[in-house]
């Protein structure tokens, strides 16, 4: 019966400074719900990382947020991009639009925001690059990118570099994604650009070629932190496969 009480009194408490301090109503259902795990996930969600502020508990916390509520920062983003209207809010609103699949909305955002002097920034213009691509229209993202560099040709982006490789291989031009892949395997942060360097080489044929770029890179691998392999993992996989065929 007093465990029954103090769980009840806990519950209430929580509800209470979850109301207070305009958490997601969420929680309200998750404490009330679930008598027990319901108020340790609040506690250690919301309650201790505010408590302690380290950062593996702000991370948790982030992630455990994401799964309970995975459109808190979209709708975040939404309302700033339309109280504020500037270009850094919908920039932030048109990456989440294209984190989520909602592309052609993405899209629309970064257009509102290429006007005045941001009419040609490059950022901007790659996140519609993205987002052309994710949607399916590779043709459409090349066209971004080949007129980004044209407006902005001292504008470098790794993951912008790699996007051009990987719409004009879909596009059905091997040939020159193969030069662009080239130029990336070795220069860009992470393998995922050796890994479908070395795809698209074994896909033409190229079966010696694939094997070698792999080989190359798991012998980098090898030496390369514990975290960056951990991070690189899918990749790495890709390589390993292809090096010992």
């Amino acid at each position: 019966m007093l465990f029954a009480v103090l769980s009840i009194a806990i519950q209430v408490l929580l509800v209470v400074h979850c109301i207070k301090t305009g958490q997601n109503t969420i929680w309200i259902w998750v404490i009330v719900l679930l008598p027990i795990a319901g108020p340790l996930a609040y506690i250690g969600v919301v309650l201790l990382p505010d408590v302690f502020g380290s950062r593996t508990a702000q991370r948790t916390a982030r992630s455990v947020k994401k799964v309970l509520d995975p459109n808190a920062d979209l709708r975040r983003y939404e309302n700033e991009a339309r109280v504020g209207g500037n270009v850094a809010s919908l920039q932030r609103y048109g990456e989440e639009l294209t984190r989520q699949g909602r592309y052609d909305e993405a899209i629309d955002q970064y257009r509102k925001a290429l006007t005045g002097l941001y009419e040609h920034d490059p950022n901007l213009m790659l996140g519609i690059a993205f987002a052309q691509f994710g949607k399916g229209d590779a043709p459409g993202a090349r066209q971004t990118l080949d007129d980004l560099i044209r407006l902005n040709p001292d504008f470098t982006s790794p993951q912008g570099h790699l996007l051009y490789a990987r719409a004009l291989e879909t596009e059905g031009n091997a040939a020159k994604a193969l030069e662009e892949y080239k130029v990336l395997a070795h220069s860009f942060p992470g393998a995922e650009a050796a890994a479908r360097y070395a795809q698209l080489l074994a896909a033409q044929g190229q079966k010696d070629d694939a094997k070698k770029i792999a080989q190359e890179m798991m012998e980098e691998s090898r030496i390369a932190p514990a975290h960056y392999r951990k991070a690189q993992k899918e990749w790495l996989d890709i390589l390993e496969r292809i090096a010992a065929r």
